[in-house]
C-alpha cells in the first residue's frame, strides 16, 4: 500500500477534486447491470464502499466531488451509435430518469456534489462543463474513479492529462470488464498517465490537504 502522505499529485499545496465516472446501476449494480463482468469486478473490489470513503474525505477537506453519468434521452436523440459501446447503449434500456441511470444504491451523495451528465460519449470531459468547473476551482489534480478501466477511466485520464491536470487513480475505486483486464491496463497503460494508488492512501492524503487552507478550492466570491 502506498504511503498516503506521499501520493504523487496530492502533495501539500495541491488542489484536488474527485471525479467518479458512471458508477450507475446500469454498469455496477448486479440487479440491473447490462455488463455482468463489470458489476462482478466492482463487487469483488468492494469498490462502492471505497468510493464512499474517498468522497467523504474529499468533502471533509472542502474539496469538490463530481458524479459523471451517462443519461441518454428516451428517444436517443443526441446519442450516436458510432461504436460498439454506444450502439449497444442506443438499443438498451438506459435513459435519463430511469432506475438504471441512478447511481449504485449504496453510494452516498451530498447536496453540494456536482453532477456531470452526458447523452453521448464515453468519457467525463466529452461535451460537458467538467473542465470549466475544475478551472474555476483552480484544481491541479483529478482523483479519478469509476468505470471502466477498459474505456471510461483510461479515456478520462488521458483527457485530463491533455488539459494539463495531474491524475490519481485509486485502483480499488474502479472496475473493469474482468479482473485480469483491470490489472493489465493499470500496469501497462494507466500508470503512464496517472499515479496509481488505493482508497486508503488517497483518504490519508486528502485529510492532509484538508488541514492546509492553501490547498482548498477557491470559494465563490474569492478574488483571484
Amino acid at each position: 500500500m502506498t504511503d498516503g502522505a506521499a501520493v504523487r499529485g496530492l502533495e501539500p499545496g495541491k488542489r484536488a477534486a474527485v471525479v467518479i465516472h458512471e458508477w450507475q446501476r446500469f454498469t455496477v449494480d448486479p440487479a440491473l447491470s447490462g455488463t455482468p463482468g463489470l458489476a462482478a469486478d466492482a463487487a469483488e473490489r468492494d469498490a462502492t464502499a471505497k468510493i464512499n470513503r474517498v468522497t467523504a474525505a474529499a468533502r471533509a477537506a472542502g474539496l469538490p466531488v463530481f458524479w459523471s453519468t451517462i443519461e441518454p434521452r428516451a428517444d436517443r436523440v443526441g446519442t450516436a451509435g458510432n461504436c460498439v459501446l454506444l450502439s449497444g447503449l442506443r438499443k438498451g434500456a438506459l435513459a435519463a430518469g430511469e432506475e438504471a441511470a441512478q447511481l449504485h444504491p449504496d453510494i452516498h451523495t451530498e447536496p453540494g456534489d456536482i453532477w456531470i451528465r452526458r447523452v453521448h460519449g464515453l468519457t467525463p470531459f466529452h461535451g460537458t462543463e467538467l473542465e470549466s468547473y475544475l478551472r474555476e476551482q483552480r484544481i491541479d489534480t483529478v482523483i479519478l474513479g469509476g468505470v471502466s478501466i477498459d474505456v471510461g477511466v483510461s479515456g478520462g485520464a488521458l483527457e485530463a492529462v491533455n488539459r494539463g491536470f495531474s491524475v490519481v487513480v485509486p485502483r480499488d475505486c474502479t472496475a473493469a470488464s474482468a479482473a485480469h483486464i483491470h490489472d493489465f491496463l493499470l500496469q501497462y497503460q494507466l500508470r503512464l498517465l496517472a499515479t496509481i494508488s488505493d482508497a486508503a492512501s488517497v483518504e490519508v492524503a486528502l485529510t492532509s490537504l484538508g488541514s492546509d487552507p492553501n490547498c482548498r478550492p477557491v470559494s465563490e466570491g474569492t478574488s483571484r
